[in-house]
C-alpha cells in the first residue's frame, strides 16, 4: 500500500483552502440581471412552481444529483469512535470519489447524536435537500437501527455503504470465486469472522444470492454465534448455529469459504489446510487482512483469496460500487436503494469480470495478462465501464423492482449521459502513475539541490514510481535533506565536480558528437561541469532511463544541451512541446506550446505527427484542431494560410488522423458551433480534444491563461520527439508538477525500453 508522511497528509488537507472540497455556481452570476435571475426576485418563479408541483424541485434545483454523506463519527475507518468533528475529512473525502467516479455533488454532514432515535430524526428532516443519503461509519448494532428507520420514513435513495457497499463488492467476488473453485453457493460451507455492520451486511446478502443459513457459521469477538448466548441482539441472532461448533479451528474443517470482517491477523495459516479443496478467503480487515496474503497463498497452491488492500489482486473496494449505485438510483428518481438493486450491481460486477479487459485498464496498472480467473475476480476501480455497466443495471432492477418515478426509455443516450458525466481526465495521470509503479526506471533530477526536487524524489521512491538519481552539489543536497527532514537513504548523490574521471569520459564522447558543430575539446570539458550537459551524458551513456530538468533555468538553456548531446529520434525533424490541460469533462492537449516560435506550414506538419502520436500514449485518441483567428477561410491573412496548408498536408501524410482547421479556438471546441455553422466539419460530432497553435506566442499565452484565470490542471510540458526520455520543467513547477512528470518520464523510458529490447 502507498506509504503517506504525516505531515505531507496533514499539508494536503490544510494548504490553499482547507479541506478537499467546495460549492461552485453551475449558472453565470456576473452582471445585475443574473444576480436577479440567481436571487430575488428571479428566484420566486422556481419557487412557485416547486410549491405547486413537488417534483419540480428537481427540474430547478441540484437535488437530483446531490447526496448527502452523513455520519455522527462513531465507528470511523479504523479509528472507531472519533466523533463527528474528526470524521469530517473522511466524509470530504466520500464526497471526492462520488464525484470523482459518477459525476455525483455531495453535501457532507456531520451530526453530533449518538441516540438513534434523534439521529433518524435529524436525518429525516433534510430530505428536502438530498437525492439520496449516504450513511457513513455509524457503529452497530444502531447503524442497523437507523438505516431500517429511515428506509421506511424516507422516499431517497438511502443506504449505510459500510454494510451494503462491501457486502456487494465481495458478493460479487464471491460467485465468480464459487465459479472457478467449481463448487454451488447453496452447498457450500461458509465461515464469517466479525458480526458487526458489514459482516452481518455481507452474510445476508449472500443469503439472498442463494446461501444456506445452515451452512453458515458466525463469530464475534466473544466466540461463535450460538443460541445459549445471552449476550444477541437481533441482528446477529439471526445467524446462530445449532452444529456442533465452539472454536473458528473447529469451523475451519472442510470449510469452502472464510470472510473476515474483524481484525488483522487472526487466522493462522494451519486453520486454511484445514479447510476443503478449492477453499475461497477473503481477508477484508484494513490495514492488515485476517492472514497475511503471501503467507496464505504459499499455504494452499489452490487457494483463491481477495484482501482489502490494493497491492494485492482482487481488492474488495467500495469504490466499486457506492458511486455507480447512486448515480443509477439517483437517475431514475428512486424511492429507495432495494434489494433488487444491490443484487443487480452485484450480477453486473460479475460479469463485467468475466468480459475482455479493455487496452486502457491494461495500461492503467501495467498488466498486459489482467484476464478473469484466481487473479482478478472483480474489476479494477480505474475500469471505464463500471459506470456504464453498474448505473444502467441499477437503474433497470428499481425501474422493474416499482421504486423508479423517473423511467429511462433511451438506454443508448443513457449510456452517453453517464460517459459524459465524468469524463477521463481525473483517470489520466492515475492511469500513467501506476503503469510508471509497475516497472520504475532511474530518472536523474539535474537540479536537486532544491527543496521541491528533492521532496518530490522522496515521493517517487516512496510510491514507488522511480528510482531518483540526484545531481547537484553534494554538501548542499545534505544540508537541505536534513533540515527538511527528508528520507532519501539510499538514492544516490552524484556531484559532477567530485567525478573527475567521469567528467574527462563525458567531455571526449561530447567533443565526439559536437566538434563539427563548433566545439572544441576544452569547450566540452568546460561544459560537463553544468548538470544539464552532466545529466544528459549519463541518459546517453545508459546511467539512467531518463532527465528530468528545467524547474530553474528558462526553458530554452535547458533544452539546448538535451538537443546537443541525446538529439533527436529518427525520421523527426522538429521536436516540440505539448501540455496536457485537465478538464472536469475530458483532458485536452496543446501544442507547440513551448519550443518552436513561428513554425512552417511543413513544421507545422511534423508537429502534428509528433503530437497525435503523443496524445495516443496517453490512451486518447487525438482530435486535431490547427487553430487560427479565421474560420475556414473567413478571414484571409498569414497565419489562417499557414494553418490551411498545415491541415491539408497533414491529410495527405496521416490519412486516418482526424484534423481539421484552420478555426477559431471557440469552434474548435464547441461542437455546438461546428454543427451549426460548420457541420461539413470532421470534428463537428465530437469536436477538438487536441489544439495545434500556429505560433509558440498563442499556445504559450493560451496554457498559461487557462491555468491562472481558469483553474486548469496543466501538466507539462511533455517534450516530443527527442531520442530518448528528457522531460523539462515549467520553471517554478509544484511538487505535484514534478512528480506527474517523473510519472510520465518513467512510461516514457518503459516504452523506449521496449522498442529497443
Amino acid at each position: 500500500m502507498i506509504k503517506v508522511n504525516k505531515q505531507d497528509a496533514l499539508n494536503y488537507h490544510m494548504e490553499g483552502k482547507p479541506g478537499k472540497i467546495e460549492v461552485i455556481p453551475t449558472k453565470m452570476v456576473s452582471t445585475q440581471h443574473d444576480l436577479a435571475l440567481a436571487y430575488s426576485p428571479g428566484v420566486a418563479e422556481p419557487c412557485k412552481e416547486i410549491a405547486a408541483d413537488k417534483d419540480n424541485v428537481y427540474k430547478y434545483t441540484a437535488k437530483g444529483n446531490l447526496v448527502g454523506v452523513i455520519s455522527n463519527g462513531t465507528a470511523v475507518l479504523g479509528l472507531g469512535n472519533i466523533g463527528p468533528d474528526a470524521s469530517k475529512p473522511v466524509m470530504e473525502g466520500k464526497g471526492v470519489l462520488f464525484k470523482k467516479f459518477a459525476g455525483i455533488d455531495v453535501f457532507d454532514i456531520e451530526i453530533d447524536c449518538t441516540d438513534p432515535a434523534e439521529f433518524v430524526r435529524i436525518v429525516k428532516s433534510l430530505e428536502p435537500t438530498f437525492g439520496g443519503i449516504n450513511l457513513e461509519d455509524i457503529k452497530a448494532p444502531e447503524s442497523f437501527k437507523i438505516e431500517n428507520a429511515l428506509k421506511e420514513q424516507m422516499n431517497i435513495p438511502l443506504m449505510h455503504d459500510d454494510q451494503h457497499g462491501t457486502a456487494i463488492i465481495s458478493g460479487a467476488a464471491l460467485l465468480n470465486a464459487l465459479e472457478l473453485a467449481g463448487k454451488r453457493l447453496d452447498e457450500v460451507q461458509i465461515v464469517i469472522n466479525g458480526a458487526g455492520a458489514a459482516a452481518i451486511a455481507c452474510t445476508k446478502l449472500y443469503v439472498a444470492l442463494g446461501a444456506q443459513l445452515d451452512n453458515i457459521v458466525m463469530f464475534d469477538k466473544d466466540g461463535i454465534i450460538r443460541p445459549e448466548r445471552n449476550d444477541l441482539d437481533i441482528y446477529r441472532a439471526q445467524f446462530v448455529t445449532l452444529r456442533k461448533i465452539n472454536t473458528l479451528e473447529e469451523a475451519m474443517h472442510n470449510a469452502d469459504v472464510f470472510v473476515g470482517l474483524s481484525a488483522g491477523n487472526v487466522l493462522p495459516p494451519e486453520y486454511v489446510k484445514l479447510m476443503a479443496r478449492n477453499p475461497i478467503i477473503f481477508a477484508l480487515a484494513n490495514p492488515d487482512p485476517e492472514i497475511d496474503y503471501d503467507l496464505a497463498m504459499s499455504t494452499r497452491e489452490d487457494l483463491i483469496m481477495a484482501t482489502g488492500r490494493s497491492d494485492h489482486p482482487n481488492q474488495v473496494n467500495n469504490v466499486l460500487g457506492f458511486p455507480y449505485i447512486f448515480r443509477g438510483a439517483l437517475d431514475v428518481r428512486a424511492t429507495e436503494i432495494n434489494e433488487e438493486m444491490k443484487l443487480a450491481a452485484v450480477y453486473a460486477l460479475a460479469k463485467l469480470a468475466k468480459e475482455p479487459v479493455p487496452e486502457i485498464v491494461h495500461k492503467a496498472y501495467g498488466d498486459n495478462t489482467i484476464s478473469f480467473g484466481r487473479f482478478y475476480l472483480i474489476p479494477k476501480p480505474l475500469d471505464p465501464r463500471l459506470i456504464t455497466t453498474i448505473s444502467p443495471a441499477v437503474a433497470r432492477a428499481a425501474m422493474e423492482s416499482g421504486v423508479a418515478r423517473f423511467p429511462i426509455t433511451n438506454w443508448e443516450a443513457y449510456e452517453h449521459e453517464l460517459q459524459e458525466r465524468i469524463g477521463i481526465d481525473q483517470k489520466l495521470m492515475t492511469r500513467i502513475t501506476n503503469q510508471a509503479k509497475k516497472d520504475p526506471k532511474r530518472v536523474v533530477f539535474a537540479e536537486a539541490d532544491n527543496y521541491k526536487i528533492l521532496k518530490a524524489a522522496q515521493t517517487v521512491k516512496e510510491q514507488r514510481i522511480a528510482d531518483p538519481i540526484l545531481l547537484g552539489n553534494r554538501s548542499r543536497i545534505e544540508a537541505i535533506i536534513a533540515e527538511n527532514n527528508l528520507d532519501l537513504q539510499g538514492v544516490p548523490i552524484i556531484d559532477p565536480f567530485e567525478e573527475d574521471a567521469k567528467r574527462e569520459e563525458f567531455a571526449q564522447l561530447l567533443y565526439q558528437k559536437r566538434h563539427r558543430k563548433g566545439l572544441t575539446l576544452f569547450d566540452c570539458r568546460r561544459l560537463v561541469r553544468d548538470r544539464i550537459y552532466f545529466g544528459s551524458l549519463m541518459l546517453e551513456t545508459g546511467e539512467v532511463d531518463a532527465l528530468i530538468s528545467g524547474l530553474t533555468r528558462d526553458y530554452s538553456r535547458t533544452i539546448l544541451p538535451a538537443i546537443q548531446v541525446i538529439g533527436v529520434e529518427d525520421g523527426v525533424n522538429k521536436v516540440a512541446g505539448m501540455y496536457i490541460i485537465l478538464n472536469k469533462k475530458e483532458p485536452y492537449f496543446f501544442a507547440d506550446t513551448t519550443v518552436n516560435v513561428n513554425p512552417t506550414a511543413d513544421e507545422l506538419v511534423d508537429i502534428i505527427g509528433l503530437t497525435a502520436r503523443t496524445v495516443r500514449f496517453f490512451d486518447q485518441e487525438p482530435r486535431m484542431a490547427v487553430l487560427s483567428y479565421s474560420n475556414f477561410g473567413s478571414v484571409q491573412g498569414d497565419i489562417p494560410n499557414k494553418g490551411a496548408e498545415a491541415v491539408r498536408k497533414a491529410k495527405m501524410r496521416y490519412p486516418d488522423l482526424l484534423i481539421d482547421g484552420e478555426m477559431q479556438a471557440n469552434t474548435a471546441l464547441n461542437k455546438n458551433l461546428l454543427r451549426e455553422h460548420y457541420p461539413f466539419s470532421e470534428l463537428a460530432e465530437k469536436g477538438a480534444n487536441t489544439l495545434v497553435f500556429p505560433t509558440l506566442t498563442s499556445g504559450n499565452i493560451a496554457y498559461k491563461l487557462l491555468q491562472e484565470i481558469g483553474g486548469a490542471e496543466a501538466i507539462g510540458p511533455v517534450l516530443m520527439g527527442m531520442r530518448k526520455p528528457v522531460h523539462i520543467l515549467q520553471l517554478g513547477s509544484s511538487i505535484r508538477e514534478i512528480i506527474n512528470m517523473v510519472a510520465i518520464a518513467v512510461v516514457d523510458a518503459q516504452n523506449y525500453n521496449d522498442k529497443h529490447i
